[in-house]
């Protein structure tokens, strides 16, 4: 997500099978008639939101998903790095570039599934392109009105705001080492910001302070409510991406003057930016919040602050300190956090599915793994809502 000052803060298909019996249809893409199906969903009766639990389905899918997700947080890590190799380009003009180039690299599979988004609910455009211009169109307004320190560490609240809102997500619940987690990143993400020191809230930097704040609801908005429409295939992040190029083109117009790229590393930069912080992960962010945990996806977030500072270090753009390496513990630490239900489940897991498999042989009633990687009664699972 692109910013207009250097620093490390930014604000960012199976295959089809057989249905068993009593399982819906597994599709991939979208109905042509309109009927949205899913990108790894369930074929629905019309195209309205679907609420899932993606916790319902194998574990290790979800496992899987929640890896695609966190690789848009390794992404984002190289915005501040490739940010600062685009020189004087203003920041509303390098969204709308570097978006383009975003939406450009998904729109072949776009096209191939035959424009197919038009079946698409409204929901799902305004969600899409609300987040993804919003969020950016409300954080350079921070930075115009507002210390960049202040205003950027209230931008990036969004990720313990992804943690505490998921609670209101269909079979999620938030438990104290999750916002534990989270709070401990956000810990480590003020010691980047302010480089150790304090910070200094003032009035007349109050619309600045309003507009960080929008700026950080519109993202963890967007990240949580993308999981009511998992029918939406990933593929249409691309016109997401163009759609907010275009926007961003025209707050351009209005607000900056037209700065071109001036030698060819400036413009290998600007295609950085869209091949990834700023295009790229959104579509892995996409299926990593629709289908992944997304209570983890959001901890996971405050490593790219820092590993961006790192970034910064090694090339020789900013200099490493205590804070850096207080912040390296207090995230390390917070993922660690909260994650530990899910390392419990995956350490769990083989030997739950041993004693599974000895008493099926032994002929003894048999016990599914809910996602959470908790033995469940057979038939019940993580399909009555746990997680």
């Amino acid at each position: 997500m692109a910013e207009d000052t250097p620093g490390p803060v930014d604000p960012g298909p199976p295959p089809v099978r057989r249905a068993g019996p009593g399982e819906g249809t597994e599709v991939v893409g979208v109905a042509v008639d309109g009927g949205a199906v899913g990108d790894g969903g369930r074929a629905g009766a019309g195209a309205g939101p679907v609420a899932v639990n993606p916790g319902a389905g194998d574990a290790g899918a979800r496992l899987r998903a929640t890896g695609v997700g966190a690789v848009a947080v390794l992404l984002w890590a190289s915005l501040a790095l490739f940010t600062t190799l685009t020189g004087d380009i203003p920041p509303f003009q390098l969204t709308a570039m570097a978006f383009a180039v975003g939406g450009l690299i998904g729109l072949p599979l776009v096209l191939r599934g035959g424009l197919r988004g038009r079946g698409l609910p409204r929901g799902a455009w305004a969600l899409g392109i609300g987040g993804l211009f919003g969020y950016h169109f409300f954080y350079f307004l921070a930075l115009d009105n507002a210390p960049a320190a202040e205003a950027g560490l209230i931008a990036y609240l969004w990720p313990l705001l992804i943690v505490v809102l998921s609670a209101l997500l269909p079979g999620e619940r938030l438990r104290w080492w999750h916002a534990a987690g989270a709070a401990l990143g956000l810990g480590g993400t003020f010691l980047l910001v302010t480089g150790g020191g304090g910070v200094e809230f003032r009035g007349e930097y109050l619309p600045g302070y309003a507009a960080a704040a929008v700026c950080a609801v519109a993202w963890s908005g967007y990240s949580v409510a993308n999981r009511r429409y998992p029918q939406v295939p990933t593929a249409m992040v691309a016109c997401f991406c163009l759609a907010t190029a275009v926007l961003a083109a025209g707050a351009h117009l209005v607000f900056e003057e037209t700065v071109w790229p001036r030698d060819a590393v400036e413009w290998a930069a600007v295609v950085a930016l869209g091949l990834g912080p700023v295009g790229g992960a959104f579509y892995v962010w996409d299926r990593g919040t629709k289908h992944g945990d997304i209570r983890l996806l959001g901890t996971l977030s405050y490593f790219a602050p820092l590993l961006s500072t790192g970034l910064l270090v090694a090339t020789g753009r900013a200099d490493a300190g205590w804070p850096v390496a207080a912040a390296c513990v207090l995230i390390t630490a917070g993922a660690i956090v909260a994650s530990s239900d899910a390392l419990r489940a995956v350490l769990a897991r083989p030997a739950r599915t041993a004693r599974i498999a000895r008493d099926d042989r032994d002929g003894l009633p048999g016990a599914e793994i809910g996602a959470d990687g908790e033995a469940a009664p057979s038939g019940a699972g993580a399909a009555d809502g746990r997680t």
